[in-house]
């Protein structure tokens, strides 16, 4: 059993090389081949983490400190940028995330619906298909529950 390959506009995307170089992350879908269902969500390429410098980082860089005469302090971290699982991504929610713990990965489509530059387009156009598809409202396509942590499923059907 292989993993599919996310999908964008008909065409595999097999590794960050296909996708256009300005993107910061995609907005997806999954959809749940047996039984149709929906999710809809964001995903970054990179992730940014500060990493603590080792003592040969800490002392290369007194040393360029004193020969270059630079005062202030010697910072302790350095941004390190990797890419994201996206790949092997399927989305948060929780029943997804139990059906591909099963070893249920074939189970699923995996499209990409649009490519975003920054993290504030992002989250704008993952609301942006969130409310125009109608997903907490939707409840016999669509598996997400909550839309910014703010606005719930259980709130149209209780």
């Amino acid at each position: 059993m292989t993993e599919k390959l996310w999908i964008y506009q008909g065409n595999p995307v097999t590794n960050i090389e296909s996708i256009p170089e300005d993107t910061y992350g995609f907005i997806y879908e999954v959809t749940h081949i047996p039984t149709g269902k929906k999710y809809i969500g964001k995903k970054v390429l990179y992730f940014e983490r500060s990493k603590r410098l080792g003592k040969k980082e800490l002392e290369t860089l007194k040393e360029e400190r004193k020969s270059k005469g630079v005062g202030g302090r010697t910072p302790l971290k350095k941004k390190v940028i990797t890419e994201s699982d996206w790949k092997t991504y399927h989305g948060s929610q929780k029943e997804i995330l139990e059906l591909v713990k099963e070893g249920k990965k074939e189970d699923f489509k995996r499209e990409i619906l649009k490519y975003v530059q920054d993290k504030k387009r992002l989250t704008y156009f993952e609301c942006k298909y969130l409310f125009t598809k109608e997903v907490l409202e939707n409840r016999d396509n669509y598996i997400n529950d909550n839309i910014l942590g703010k606005f719930y499923r259980k709130d149209f059907f209780e």
